[in-house]
């Protein structure tokens, strides 16, 4: 039986011509050492209410309990750059200034699937896109595509950190790439500009508690009087530490129609959202990453902005 890896070179042409920023490989591993780092940071409550962080501990961690005869791990970054909506009173991270991520990303994960199966038949492959409980992450920098800067985000030295990453787990076996080395270097600029303070002093550990994208998204409950005066005026998510990434000086816009502006939702002011009954929201929001929040959230978000104020 012929165990030699495959050569990933036409997989990552393929990848190219659907869209993808970056492809990397890794063999499949149990992550030991990532493992220990988890349960310390979910045993410091550093998750906040995001409890579904402690779930499937074992799926997160062994790719051979989340996808049994998993070899490789196929890992793809994909560009939503946009240049920040000028004049605007309050804010949204730009991952969300177009439509949802995920029915995009799965769509073309989907076709990069559908090759392998043409090329290589009968095989196992599943796509994740943010919506399962895997450390994309950390699999980006084994296979070779980012390395995992001091604000815990991806980056890659030619495009930045404005990207989505989507990961394949395939029982074929294909050759690896080199895990890629950090160029953070002494810079501490992500730090110094949280205006939270969720990330720690010496980078590499975020408190999403206190992290915005966090307060904005994830929180359910009120938002804690303690971060009044300090979210600025973001109501969704947050680009802070990434707009003040050296490396986000190479990233360069998106060229997928899905990811462009929409003007209907960027350029809304205070008034705007507080005006807006939930119909409405619904309708603004339907093929937004804005829906996450909700309503009643999203107005939450603005009254506490509008506070700080």
């Amino acid at each position: 039986m012929n165990t030699t890896p495959l050569n990933a070179s036409e997989l990552k042409a393929i990848a190219k011509e659907i869209g993808f920023l970056n492809i990397g490989i890794a063999k499949a591993k149990k992550l030991d050492r990532e493992a220990k780092h988890l349960e310390t940071w979910l045993t410091n409550s550093y998750h906040g209410e995001m409890s579904y962080m402690e779930r499937y501990f074992d799926q997160r961690i062994d790719p051979e309990v989340m996808m049994p005869g998993t070899k490789s791990i196929i890992t793809l970054s994909f560009n939503y750059f946009q240049e920040k909506a000028e004049n605007t009173e309050v804010q949204i991270a730009r991952y969300a200034y177009g439509k949802d991520y995920h029915l995009t990303l799965k769509q073309k994960a989907k076709q990069l699937i559908q090759w392998l199966e043409t090329k290589y038949g009968n095989i196992q492959a599943r796509a994740f896109v943010d919506s399962a409980p895997v450390m994309e992450r950390e699999w980006a920098k084994r296979s070779g595509i980012a390395w995992s800067g001091r604000n815990t985000l991806s980056i890659h030295p030619k495009e930045g950190s404005y990207f989505f990453l989507v990961c394949i787990f395939t029982d074929l076996s294909f050759q690896e790439d080199q895990a890629m080395a950090d160029y953070c270097g002494t810079c501490r600029k992500c730090i110094e500009a949280c205006p939270t303070e969720a990330i720690h002093p010496d980078g590499y550990l975020l408190d999403a508690s206190k992290c915005v994208s966090y307060l904005t998204i994830e929180l359910k409950n009120e938002i804690p009087q303690e971060f009044l005066g300090k979210m600025k005026d973001w109501i969704f998510g947050c680009d802070i530490c990434q707009e003040v990434c050296p490396w986000n000086r190479f990233a360069k816009k998106t060229i997928e129609p899905d990811f462009q502006k929409n003007e209907a939702i960027v350029h809304m002011n205070t008034k705007d959202w507080l005006a807006l009954e939930e119909e409405s929201f619904n309708i603004l929001t339907k093929a937004s990453p804005l829906k996450r929040t909700k309503w009643k959230g999203l107005k939450r978000n603005v009254i506490f902005v509008k506070n700080n104020c």
